[in-house]
């Protein structure tokens, strides 16, 4: 003990200890409170944003057919024009 360059350790009040024990603590219950919070509003969020991918992916895959039908149809009038 005689090597440490500031003396021995000093003794933390209980008082002191118990206070951070019950921060830690309150922080920890916190944060599982708050995880759950929103991890059921996360839910909720995916669970539409689900609903509307279907009618998004069918928008389009209805655009990309009338953009292949648009090119097709332009294409055929390149060719015929050259003929």
């Amino acid at each position: 003990m005689s090597d440490l360059p500031y003396g021995p350790p000093v003794r933390v009040s209980p008082l002191i200890k118990f206070g951070r024990w019950s921060f830690l603590s309150v922080g920890i219950l916190y944060g599982a409170f708050h995880q759950n919070r929103l991890s059921k509003k996360e839910a909720v969020i995916r669970e539409i944003e689900a609903k509307e991918k279907v009618i998004r992916d069918a928008k389009i895959k209805e655009e990309k057919a009338r953009a292949a039908e648009a090119e097709m149809k332009n294409l055929e009038e390149m060719m015929n024009q050259k003929v």
